[in-house]
């Protein structure tokens, strides 16, 4: 215990150094309270392990998400003003085996089901249905998308009230009208202040964007402040920006910029990585790849001198959680986590045959070869294992004071 806490305590400060002590304070609090919370906010840590395994599946290289996890799907409006389900975090994306996307999903399906109460039969009944779901897509090879018309169940109602939902709603959730302008909330739940000079330099930033647009000032910024969400962005530099949109005060829009970093998984992979102009379009050519529909406002830009990604803000409760299974039927969960299945299989038949890609043909054939899903099943066992034990050591770690930002 006392080398497990070590280690993955040593791990943790190494690659959260460098990221503002507020954010990571707040993280790791979060990180403390379960072993799927560490799990979202130690992807790093994840890999780590996943690279230690005594021995790896030989599967196709595809694009893949990278940091795959329950909660890192949902709905979001796209370019095209429509309602879509889909993967929605890319920040880890890159070209890898894509046995490293399965198996961090069945672990986080374990760890999901455990954390909402639910039983080990059902948890691995879970596992098996997302496994089931992902092959046979594979196999059938055309990639598809999950839209309000085509969904069901618990992603039906996802979509129903993002689609319902007014861009005021989310104005008067993040900001209040202060005369005839609104301004950004920064109480500590969603966003802290921004400094004056983060101020000045987003304006600048968003400056540069207004000339391709018919309306010059839709990018006029109105306010600035950072954004606090997810686990394992936290303490990373990033802000809601409330900008003119359509006019003020509700004809605002909210955009979310972050900052940019290196996918963690790269280190450990055998192949090599494309040449990109900045890791903002790593995240963003991966996103609009995958993606059946991009997501509105989706584009890497450069902020004194590092590169940033710039798109709509994505509200926390468009994606749905185990964790709310009171108020789930266990039917609905496997609709939910097949329909996963299926999202993550369209995805890499979207990216195939891109900078290093497997190609069409050989991830059809993965798919009809079911004799790999046994052994995932293994692997994502031991590592949920190691996970739940890294998560104990850290927990340790933090409550004795070894660990802070």
């Amino acid at each position: 215990m006392v080398l497990r806490m070590i280690d993955a305590t040593q791990s943790i400060r190494a690659f959260n150094l460098g990221r503002d002590p507020v954010g990571l304070s707040l993280k790791y609090r979060k990180m403390r309270e379960s072993a799927f919370s560490f799990f979202r906010g130690s992807c790093h840590l994840f890999n780590e392990r996943i690279s230690q395994e005594p021995a790896h599946l030989e599967a196709p290289l595809a694009w893949i998400c990278g940091d795959l996890h329950l909660e890192n799907f949902g709905s979001y409006k796209a370019d095209n003003r429509q309602v879509y389900f889909d993967i929605n975090d890319f920040d880890e994306a890159c070209l890898a085996p894509l046995s490293y996307e399965l198996v961090r999903m069945l672990c986080s399906i374990t760890l999901g089901a455990s954390e909402a109460g639910l039983p080990p039969e059902e948890s691995d009944q879970l596992r098996n249905t997302f496994l089931d779901a992902y092959a046979t897509s594979l196999a059938q090879g055309k990639a598809m998308w999950v839209e309000r018309e085509t969904a069901t169940g618990l992603i039906r109602g996802l979509l129903d009230a993002a689609r319902k939902r007014e861009r005021k709603d989310l104005l008067e959730k993040y900001t209040e009208v202060q005369g005839k302008k609104r301004v950004l909330l920064t109480g500590g739940k969603r966003a802290l202040p921004a400094t004056p000079a983060q101020k000045v330099a987003v304006a600048a930033c968003l400056q540069g964007l207004s000339a391709a647009r018919e309306d010059p000032t839709f990018y006029e910024v109105l306010d600035v402040a950072q954004r606090l969400a997810g686990t394992g962005s936290l303490g990373l530099e990033r802000y809601i920006i409330l900008v003119r949109g359509k006019g003020s005060p509700d004809g605002n829009y909210l955009l979310d910029l972050k900052r940019s970093v290196s996918p963690s998984l790269e280190t450990h992979l055998a192949n090599a990585q494309p040449a990109w102009p900045s890791q903002a379009h790593r995240i963003v050519d991966s996103q609009r790849r995958l993606q059946a529909i991009s997501m509105a406002f989706l584009q890497p830009v450069e902020m004194n001198g590092a590169a940033y990604v710039l798109r709509g803000l994505l509200p926390s409760e468009d994606r749905i959680s185990l964790s709310s299974s009171a108020h789930q039927s266990a039917a609905e969960r496997l609709d939910l986590v097949g329909t996963m299945g299926r999202v993550v299989a369209w995805a890499h038949l979207r990216g195939s045959g891109c900078s290093g890609a497997a190609n069409h043909d050989a991830l059809t054939a993965f798919g009809q070869d079911a004799r790999w899903k046994k052994y995932l099943l293994q692997q994502s066992t031991r590592l949920t294992a190691r996970v739940t034990a890294d998560w104990t050591a850290f927990s340790t770690a933090l409550d004795q004071g070894a660990l802070h930002a």
